[in-house]
């Protein structure tokens, strides 16, 4: 993987974005919007999930208004993610906090595939209760606390 991280480090594009003035903080921007269409999304359908909020909305209507704003802010912080990561690949490889967020962001994609493949499906039964099951709050409350995480590493990212 380090050899890997070594070319990605002084290939043109890793070395394009680390040399220009303005293209690392272009790049992160738009990295910093997708994750509030992400994190934003998620987090709507999460409190929802915990009854905490929206709780007159059908949770099946509401997760197929939000789940593609989620999928955009997600491929936004895919690409924005790699090219930041080339532009530094050596030096972030190593980083404690890039490895917490990547674990944490396969925990978050794990749940995420879950949520998905099982989950979603038992949406539509859901709109008419007055209290989602026990698991769907389980299900929020693990996805904020991951997103608060892999938030949170991120940033610490540049400080470790």
């Amino acid at each position: 993987m380090l050899q890997f991280c070594q070319w990605l480090d002084q290939s043109s594009v890793g070395t394009a974005i680390r040399q220009s003035l303005w293209l690392f903080p272009a790049i992160e921007t738009i990295h910093l919007l997708g994750m509030a269409a992400l994190v934003g999304t998620i987090t709507i359908l999460d409190l929802r999930l915990l009854g905490w909020c929206m709780r007159r909305e059908p949770i099946s209507r509401l997760s197929a208004r939000l789940i593609p704003w989620a999928w955009l802010g997600f491929l936004a912080q895919v690409v924005t993610g790699l090219l930041l990561f080339s532009s530094e690949a050596v030096k972030i490889y190593g980083n404690p906090a890039f490895r917490l967020k990547m674990l944490l962001l396969l925990l978050a994609g794990i749940q995420a595939l879950i949520f998905q493949t099982v989950v979603s499906r038992r949406l539509p039964s859901w709109d008419q209760r007055e209290t989602l099951p026990f698991a769907a709050k389980i299900m929020g409350f693990s996805s904020i606390l991951l997103w608060v995480g892999i938030v949170s590493a991120g940033r610490f990212i540049g400080f470790v």
